[in-house]
């Protein structure tokens, strides 16, 4: 009887322990699960500011995000929840983005409308001063192209980011 009593006195310790272990280690991974989470989040927290200032850095930080949230699910599940939205780009920020691209583009727009046609406006003055004057018409024709390229090479940054962007928020 006392061999039995010794045995599940052991059994009990070695229950116990075994227990405590388990325990221990449940704890060590959930702090490695923080740690890892707090890492990420540092990570994407100069990007969150970025974005908001530069929507055009969406197309560097998000796939990046993408990529991590594939190697990371419990993590990003956890901040995900904890956020309330996707982290660290909500559909709502990325659909942000493009509008707040959209508006700077109108913004610079109009900005060089007005830019050129002050400039084409005084050339047209120069050359009415002086009707004959073949350098003030090439003046005026170098304006009007200048306008042209650099309003073109822009509409193509433009259209590019926004279709990014676009399917990005999709």
């Amino acid at each position: 009887m006392a061999i039995f009593i010794a045995a599940l006195i052991v059994a009990a310790a070695i229950g116990g322990a075994a227990a405590q272990i388990v325990s221990e280690m449940k704890r060590s991974r959930q702090a490695e699960l923080r740690s890892r989470q707090l890492a990420i989040v540092a990570l994407f927290a100069p990007a969150l500011a970025r974005v908001q200032d530069e929507p055009k850095a969406l197309l560097t930080w998000q796939p990046l995000a993408k990529t991590l949230r594939a190697q990371f699910p419990e993590e990003f599940t956890a901040l995900d929840t904890a956020a309330g939205s996707t982290f660290p780009f909500s559909k709502e920020a990325l659909a942000s983005a493009h509008a707040k691209w959209t508006t700077e583009w109108l913004a610079w727009e109009g900005t060089h409308d007005a830019t050129y046609k002050l400039k084409a406006s005084e050339a047209q003055q120069e050359l009415r001063s002086t009707p004959d004057s073949a350098t003030a018409r090439a003046k005026l024709d170098a304006i009007e192209r200048e306008k042209l390229d650099t309003y073109q090479r822009r509409y193509e940054d433009y259209i590019r980011v926004a279709k990014a962007l676009q399917q990005l928020a999709l």
